[in-house]
């Protein structure tokens, strides 16, 4: 009888370790965090496979960019160059019956007329009376007007408000360019000849002088090809 209970005990001993010794069940909820896991690593890695792929794609579209800015600009240097080297300033020159001064164009006319007619013949001929800048200019004008006895409306009146000399440009004149002569009054006019700056009625009959600015013009030149 006491055999049977030892033997009894040992196989429950027995029993118990082999139960102890097994493995225990993983829960159900781990074995699918595993997947999820998985999962997301796959995500991850195609994520990264794809922001590769754009980065590498901006680069060789930022490079493409850059290269055709590149050849562009060669493009306009090139074309620059050629224009200049098909262009040339061609010499100053007035137009026919016009003499050539620094800067400016004379027209000297052979007619007679008052101050304000001949005022208006400059305007049509899109140009102004003259206005004469400094000494160095009266010098080259009076050349040109060599004819003695002849006077010249010159762009100078008196006004009758400031009662100054004025220029036709709005400009007051500076006693140090023009030393003005003769009889002051309420309708005077200034008129120039070789030997002297003159002030007379502006309904006198004299002739004028025009000026017109003188610009620099491009002329096409042919290239060899």
């Amino acid at each position: 009888m006491d055999r049977q209970v030892v033997y009894a005990d040992l196989n429950l001993s027995r029993g118990s370790c082999f139960a102890s010794s097994s493995p225990p069940s993983l829960p159900q909820d781990v074995c699918q965090g595993s997947s999820w896991h998985q999962f997301a690593l796959k995500l991850g890695c195609i994520a990264i496979i794809l922001l590769t792929l754009t980065v590498i794609g901006l680069s060789v579209s930022v490079t493409f960019l850059r290269r055709n800015s590149l050849i562009e600009e060669s493009r306009v240097d090139v074309q620059e160059n050629r224009n200049e080297t098909t262009e040339k300033l061609d010499l100053l020159k007035c137009p026919e019956d016009w003499h050539i001064l620094p800067e400016k164009c004379l027209f000297l006319s052979r007619a007679s007329n008052t101050w304000k007619d001949s005022l208006t013949d400059c305007s049509t001929k899109e140009s102004s009376l003259l206005l004469i800048r400094d000494q160095e200019e009266l010098k080259l004008i009076r050349m040109r007007i060599n004819e003695k006895g002849m006077l010249f409306w010159i762009g100078l009146n008196l006004t009758l408000s400031e009662k100054k000399w004025k220029w036709i440009n709005g400009s007051f004149l500076n006693s140090n360019v023009l030393q003005i002569t003769g009889y002051t009054q309420e309708k005077s006019c200034v008129s120039i000849s070789p030997t002297g700056i003159i002030s007379e009625d502006c309904d006198t009959e004299n002739r004028w002088i025009c000026q017109k600015e003188l610009k620099p013009v491009r002329n096409k030149v042919c290239s060899d090809s």
